[in-house]
């Protein structure tokens, strides 16, 4: 679930309609063994039934959720599979069969001569409802793609999904049925894809190439698919998408860092390329040389992860999912859950995706103004909180929202270090990528005697340079504080002096939060917090113990803080 320090957070529910259950399961138990069809005959063996196994010379079993029963003590031999195989239509390449007209697929473990020892048969069932989950998604136009662990229901979505684009939509849907799993067995697709049109695959190896097809010879606007999970059918996905078809599919893969780490079907999310950045640009991200990054726009601009049949989990911008994941930064998709008295809820820590604001031009921190464009900066500013809001001993210790940030340009000073500081005192900082662009340098003593044209740069333009001992949080705020007392005189310093300002617990604790995640755990180093007191203090240190990692407390006085060790 998102943090609950998101600021934009957005909670919905919606009551959506029933949901309506059709499995023909009469029909797959005609083809069972009788004394399994008999063991399977009350209504509560029947319910939440996911599929049986019969192996030869073991006894017949049941699999529910969770959970597995045997249904006799006898174990399966060779005639009873002789028998369910003579009921079934012929078994595919892929080694499965249909029930004709029915969604229950069969499939056969073969020994080294090809009999048949093993039978899985799992129901298949057309649930009408499902596609409230996502129906707005639909709505826009946009190619979707569903992940999930097997059993999680992407096919019974998929197939719910064909329907309602091609009967309320009014879409020409063609669904690309390699294992008659969405459609059904036979020649007449079942009635749960509505109008929808099916192509079958002769053998699972052309799938790719019938993708294709069904685009040059049926002009269909949305195309269906079911397991995306070669190479080859990633790159049709990409043609078909590139030629204004909407894609409907499901690739292997729980959730989205699992196509990322997967080079088959990175192309689905954009592909993952390996790029050398410059040393002014790695400084800037404050990454190494060699980072990896997005190749191309997604294939599928919109992702839904299926963690259960009730909680979906939507990332409505894939492409900037991806990014923040390659470079280490917190992702928080809009979560669904579909509860138990038949509300949709909605929990979006971002709703609409709005672009962050842009700043006011930057004034001046010396006598003597030097005009400077305004560069992208890594480290957004802070938005500082409303006065109403905060409680009345606060009030008059906010800075003033009408303030310029201070430009600062950081050489050799962590920039996850310095975001922390700007977040957990609400300092009106901005960092700038160039020293031309800022008001003032803040450095390692080490780092500008490595590089000197930074300081050169500083005295030319007359930016002051302020150095500091050590890249640590107490370090760098005290030296944040100082150039932003230089600038804005007692009112500010009242404002950031942290034994005159309040302790915020909240703040603390997101503070906590973003040194465990980006530096500790995600760079494997340790790091200091800023001064807190007591009580709070041991807030953060039970939040660290909650991490599974230790920490300890360092420094005197006001500026008695928590050290946190990586595992």
């Amino acid at each position: 679930m998102p943090s609950p320090s998101v600021a934009a957070t957005a909670a919905a529910a919606r009551l959506i309609t029933p949901q309506r259950i059709t499995d023909d399961l009469d029909r797959l138990l005609e083809v069972l063994p009788e004394r399994v069809a008999e063991a399977l005959a009350s209504p509560l063996s029947r319910d939440q039934l996911l599929e049986v196994v019969l192996d030869l010379g073991r006894a017949p079993e049941a699999r529910y959720p969770g959970r597995a029963q045997l249904l006799d003590q006898r174990p399966i031999e060779r005639a009873d599979l002789a028998a369910v195989v003579q009921r079934l239509g012929s078994f595919g390449g892929d080694n499965r069969a249909g029930i004709e007209r029915t969604l229950h697929r069969i499939s056969a473990i073969r020994n080294r001569g090809g009999e048949v020892v093993g039978l899985t048969c799992r129901v298949g069932r057309a649930v009408f409802g499902t596609v409230a989950m996502v129906r707005d998604l639909l709505d826009s136009g946009q190619s979707l793609l569903l992940m999930g662990r097997p059993g999680v229901g992407k096919t019974t979505a998929l197939r719910e999904i064909a329907r309602v684009l091609a009967d309320d939509l009014e879409r020409r849907v063609v669904v690309i049925d390699t294992s008659n799993e969405i459609a059904g067995d036979g020649d007449i697709p079942h009635p749960a894809i509505g109008r929808a049109r099916r192509m079958q695959v002769a053998r699972p190896e052309q799938q790719h190439q019938v993708m294709i097809e069904a685009v040059e010879n049926h002009m269909p606007e949305v195309i269906v698919i079911d397991e995306i999970g070669t190479e080859l059918e990633a790159q049709a996905a990409r043609t078909i998408a590139e030629r204004g078809v909407m894609l409907v599919a499901t690739a292997h893969g729980n959730e989205l860092a699992n196509l990322i780490k997967n080079p088959t079907l990175a192309d689905l999310i954009g592909g993952i390329q390996s790029v050398t950045l410059g040393d002014e640009e790695a400084r800037r991200r404050g990454s190494q040389k060699t980072v990896l990054e997005r190749c191309a726009d997604p294939t599928f601009p919109l992702a839904v992860e299926m963690h259960s049949r009730s909680r979906w989990l939507v990332h409505r911008d894939v492409a900037r999912t991806v990014d923040q994941q390659l470079r280490g930064q917190p992702v928080r998709p809009q979560v669904r859950e579909l509860g138990s008295d038949g509300l949709l809820r909605l929990d979006d820590p971002e709703p609409g995706l709005r672009s962050p604001p842009r700043m006011p031009r930057r004034g001046p921190l010396l006598a003597g103004d030097r005009s400077a464009s305004a560069p992208s900066s890594a480290l957004a500013p802070v938005p500082l909180p409303d006065p109403e809001l905060l409680p009345p001993h606060r009030r008059s210790a906010s800075p003033s929202p009408a303030a310029p940030p201070l430009r600062l340009y950081c050489c050799g000073v962590s920039p996850q270090l310095l975001e922390q500081v700007v977040r957990s005192r609400q300092l009106p900082v901005q960092r700038a990528s160039q020293v031309e662009d800022a008001d003032a340098v803040l450095s390692l003593r080490q780092q500008l005697g490595r590089e000197p044209q930074v300081r050169s740069q500083a005295l030319e333009r007359h930016v002051p340079i302020l150095v500091i001992k050590a890249d640590t949080l107490p370090q760098i705020q005290r030296g944040v504080e100082r150039l932003l007392r230089r600038r804005g005189g007692e009112g500010t310093a009242a404002a950031t002096d942290p034994v005159s300002a309040p302790d915020d617990a909240h703040g603390a604790m997101e503070e906590c939060r973003l040194a465990v995640e980006q530096v500790v755990l995600l760079q494997g180093r340790p790091v200091e917090l800023l001064p807190r007191s007591p009580s709070v203090r041991g807030i953060q240190a039970d939040q660290v113990n909650g991490y599974g990692l230790r920490s300890a407390e360092f420094g005197s006085g006001d500026l008695r803080r928590l050290r946190v060790f990586p595992p």
